[in-house]
């Protein structure tokens, strides 16, 4: 079922062999990586809103201590020697987590627009900057612009399979946490006010996904490109398909509760986390193998 077709192995022809032979701190791009990444921010949107809303814990406090476990999770990350999937894919979940109670406190605040039940609050500290999906989406993508232009001038590689700085992982996963809170605003206003509702939502980013992967075909267009706008897109789907499993059905929804989507989703991720630390390994040992089949 694996297809290496699909935004994978970014611009082959220009890798060296001795770029291939460092030792890498991050995951090949194949239909499983992206496979993971939907379920990790579906799992980040339902997560993040079992802690700010079902729990009450609000959009500010659950930001800081997500903010926090991404810290954490990342630290983990950047002192490993290799790639990990188990490290990898932590930190991706919790960017996603941190980016949905990000987004939610910037674009958000205590009107009954946004807190259901007749609550007039949510849990301790600010309610919510109130910004707007507008212009917080467009202060997102001005922080993004600033750090893929900072990644540019530095002069390191933006293809991730190749990126093994302390730097390169630095501006990789600032730009991934960035990503994953504005995708987390372009799902949100894809779902709350556009008008086209949470599956009318997902179903609008798969079409620019697909269109995407037949943009692959087209020379003029670098695949690195394709890769970054999959990954921002990506989001919002994760976004929007995480709203459909727990919003009301008088709202659209499936109304299967967050806790409930959140633990579901949540075995899915850690079993294909699991076959890819499987796969890894193999892929070392084979690596470190003797070659031996060189007669006859």
């Amino acid at each position: 079922m694996e297809n290496p077709e699909v935004l994978t192995d970014l611009d082959v022809a220009g890798t060296s062999s001795t770029a291939r032979s460092v030792m890498k701190k991050l995951p090949e791009v194949t239909l499983a990586f992206w496979i993971m990444k939907i379920a990790a921010t579906t799992l980040g949107e339902t997560a993040g809103d079992l802690f700010a809303q079902t729990l009450k814990l609000g959009y500010f406090l659950t930001t800081v201590a997500l903010f926090v476990l991404f810290v954490v999770t990342l630290v983990v990350q950047l002192r490993s020697s290799r790639y990990h999937p188990f490290c990898y894919w932590t930190v991706i979940l919790s960017t996603s987590m941190a980016g949905t109670t990000m987004s939610d406190f910037m674009n958000r605040d205590a009107s009954a627009r946004y807190l259901s039940n007749g609550a007039t609050r949510l849990g301790w500290g600010p309610q919510g900057l109130g910004l707007g999906y507008p212009a917080g989406a467009a202060i997102l993508i001005s922080i993004l612009l600033a750090i893929f232009l900072a990644w540019k001038l530095s002069g390191m590689t933006f293809q991730i399979r190749d990126i093994v700085t302390f730097r390169g992982e630095a501006l990789f996963w600032s730009a991934i946490l960035v990503s994953n809170t504005l995708g987390t605003s372009m799902g949100d206003f894809l779902s709350d006010s556009s008008g086209l509702g949470y599956a009318g939502g997902a179903l609008l980013v798969t079409g620019l996904l697909a269109v995407l992967v037949a943009l692959m075909k087209a020379p003029a267009v670098p695949n690195v490109l394709l890769f970054w706008i999959a990954f921002v897109l990506t989001r919002p789907l994760g976004a929007t398909a995480g709203d459909f499993l727990t919003k009301p059905v008088a709202k659209g929804g499936l109304d299967l509760g967050t806790a409930g989507s959140s633990a579901v989703l949540l075995a899915v991720l850690f079993g294909l986390m699991a076959h890819a630390q499987v796969r890894e390994r193999r892929s070392v040992k084979e690596e470190h193998a003797p070659v031996i089949r060189q007669a006859g």
